[in-house]
């Protein structure tokens, strides 16, 4: 069981004891990333995670912060996404405090030292050039902008090569002090943490210096679109990689199981709809998958594949079947009680796993300010019945929902705009 304790400042510690595990993760969470940025600063949140492993005040440099962590066999990073950023450090748990110690000390007191922020935005530029490289997650950025296009949820989350250059000094502590504060921020601590209401006292012991100023609110998402929509990026690639599908529901729609469980019927598995179909019986890829993805205030579900040049068309086609037959067809009960199964095991197996547990109440937090236990989620997963799951395919898979991103070497753009339909 969980226990969520909110400071008189406003920040919240989220604690979840785990008997049995000889870890413990601290993970600290901002409401803040991609959404919340202007085209002039785009890819700040990514440049400023990257930058509170360089140095603070206490631990100067980029190795005092590492090798504490590595002494012991931590395993330590950080992520940005479009609407949070974290830093989390998990450890044995009798290195506890020094986790804890760490991922505070880089939160609250890293340096942004001028020179150490021109060196990471060649990394960063090195990280967008890498992700470039590789059409497999570069289809990836293409899909958002195609759903979303010239507005914060369509950006990259890195930024573009020449956003991250203009970035100062001045905009990322600007930003920093905007954002990252007591009332924006959550403390999730998982696993092995020795007494739990000590574990709290040390939360606010070392998180006792955060700021308090109000942070500032991300622009909300335009989303318009009345007939099916394409981008296409020509290479000269041995495959040609896609991303198709439709927008869908959010975080708060009261479909959002049935939602989930409907992509899972599709692509979640080797036995799912699509893997037996496009890989199984038309061999036509290596790695077909679906995801159903809900934000605060967006969604979307989507299949990627990467298929020969001269059968994208048939496998474009062959999905788009497999959208319509899921849409005017009911799943059977055996069908959809795998994917339960499969859904509640998955949840399960990750569980034993600190940081998996320590991102699952915390994320619920942050983004919606309300926590499920994971029985409380596999009740609302058993609820779920096959017309649930007709009535989500009928109301996202329509024409003017449909969305296309591709990269290869496309001589003709109007044959796949001609086979975008339902």
């Amino acid at each position: 069981m969980y226990k969520k304790t909110v400071l008189e400042n406003g920040l919240r510690i989220i604690t979840v004891p785990k008997k049995g595990s000889e870890a413990v993760t601290c993970l600290v969470l901002v409401g803040t990333g991609s959404k919340y940025e202007t085209k002039k600063i785009s890819g700040i949140s990514h440049l400023l995670e990257h930058l509170l492993f360089k140095g603070t005040k206490k631990r100067p440099t980029h190795l005092e912060i590492a090798e504490p962590l590595d002494a012991v066999g931590g395993n330590y990073n950080a992520f940005t996404g479009e609407d949070y950023t974290g830093y989390y450090a998990k450890v044995d748990s009798k290195h506890f405090d020094l986790a804890l110690d760490v991922i505070s000390d880089i939160y609250l007191n890293s340096r942004l030292d001028l020179k150490e922020i021109k060196k990471e935005k060649g990394v960063v530029i090195e990280e967008i050039n890498m992700y470039y490289d590789h059409p497999t997650s570069h289809v990836q950025n293409l899909w958002t902008k195609v759903l979303y296009g010239d507005q914060p949820a369509g950006w990259d989350i890195a930024g573009t090569k020449e956003s991250v250059m203009g970035i100062g000094r001045e905009d990322i502590a600007k930003y920093m002090k905007n954002q990252y504060n007591a009332s924006n921020t959550i403390v999730c601590i998982s696993g092995e943490m020795g007494d739990e209401e000590e574990a709290i006292k040390k939360v606010k012991k070392y998180f006792a210096k955060i700021g308090t100023e109000s942070h500032s609110k991300k622009t909300p998402v335009v989303e318009c679109q009345k007939t099916p929509e394409i981008i296409i990026e020509r290479r000269k690639t041995d495959q040609t990689h896609f991303c198709l599908g439709v927008r869908g529901y959010s975080l708060f729609h009261p479909k959002r199981y049935a939602f989930e469980l409907l992509s899972m019927i599709l692509g979640g598995m080797m036995s799912s709809r699509l893997f037996v179909v496009i890989r199984e019986e038309l061999g036509l890829a290596y790695y077909i998958r679906a995801n159903a993805a809900s934000d605060p205030d967006t969604g979307f579900l989507v299949v990627q594949a990467g298929v020969d040049n001269s059968k994208a068309e048939k496998a474009i086609k062959a999905v788009l079947k497999e959208f319509q037959k899921i849409s005017k067809s009911k799943v059977s009960p055996r069908e959809l009680k795998k994917v339960k199964d499969n859904f509640k095991g998955r949840m399960a197996l990750s569980f034993e796993a600190s940081d998996v547990l320590a991102s699952f109440y915390g994320s619920q937090e942050l983004l919606e300010n309300r926590i499920l236990t994971p029985k409380e989620v596999y009740e609302k997963v058993s609820q779920v019945g096959v017309n649930d799951i007709l009535r989500v395919a009928n109301d996202i898979f329509k024409p003017e929902k449909l969305n296309l991103a591709l990269i290869g070497p496309v001589k003709k753009e109007a044959e796949f705009k001609k086979i975008l339909k339902l």
